[in-house]
């Protein structure tokens, strides 16, 4: 399995990542990569950017050592109701809105209450790709998320550095192979991600690929095989949440200004 594409990278920009887009893009030439997300945690993070940072990510060129650079942000959900803390005039504007949920920025609840925010915000518009359900930091109903995954289209992760960095190991690696065998499954889209936070991070999905082998998730089912494949989803999911096709869709629902 050939993966070029990594969608779910950070840089000093989010305040707990420590390599610059120069560096992150550097390396994802050296390993092959053809397409990179920028995706820095949205302002509810301590010490994430100011909207400002978001508002100015045109100015990242198109292209840095022949990858094709995605600006973009790893939105956090802030409640039970799924509301993220972007937005949406600097979401319009984003190439690629990852979401998830923090414990810093999300207070918890039950299990039903968790997998609710989880199911509400990929039911938002403008999400793009959903990231690391398999966190052992909130206890949710994995096969129901698999299954709105698969009704709604809308990618889920299999978050490489859940498997590799996370403190509870042994709990996020039983947690992400639960997913992915629902993945597999219901056959719902999924992305492979590193979550990079530092650049020797970046491209790296030798975990997370053993994973999906191991339960069987289907080559086909997973998006970054291709950057064509991610860049045709990606403008898919621009043109369903223009204006003309967003129903029953508010700025009111979003909860934000």
């Amino acid at each position: 399995m050939k993966l070029l594409v990594d969608l779910h990278t950070h840089t000093i920009a989010s305040g707990h990542a420590y390599s610059t887009i120069t560096e992150n893009a550097l390396a994802a030439s050296h390993k092959g990569l053809k397409l990179l997300g920028m995706t820095d945690h949205g302002p509810s993070m301590p010490g994430a950017p100011d909207l400002y940072h978001f508002g100015n990510l045109s100015i990242i060129p198109d292209q840095l050592y022949g990858v094709k650079i995605l600006p973009g942000v790893e939105a956090n959900i802030t409640n039970h109701a799924g509301e993220l803390d972007m937005p949406l005039s600097y979401l319009d504007h984003l190439e690629l809105i990852l979401v998830g949920l923090h414990p810093i920025c999300y207070q918890g609840g039950t299990c039903e209450q968790n997998t609710e925010a989880y199911i509400k915000a990929m039911e938002n518009p403008y999400t793009d790709i959903m990231v690391h359900p398999g966190r052992p930091d909130f206890d949710m109903d994995l096969e129901k998320i698999a299954h709105a995954s698969a009704r709604l289209n809308i990618p889920v992760e299999v978050n490489n550095s859940s498997l590799s960095t996370i403190v509870d190991k042994a709990r996020a690696q039983d947690n992400c192979r639960s997913i992915a065998r629902y993945m597999a499954k219901y056959k719902g889209p999924v992305i492979i991600g590193s979550d990079a936070h530092f650049w020797d991070r970046v491209g790296e999905f030798s975990e997370a690929v053993e994973l999906v082998r191991d339960v069987g998730i289907s080559e086909h089912l997973i998006l970054n095989t291709s950057p064509e494949r991610v860049l045709k989803y990606l403008a898919l999911r621009r043109y369903q949440r223009s204006e003309s096709n967003i129903k029953g869709f508010t700025r009111h629902k979003q909860g934000i200004a």
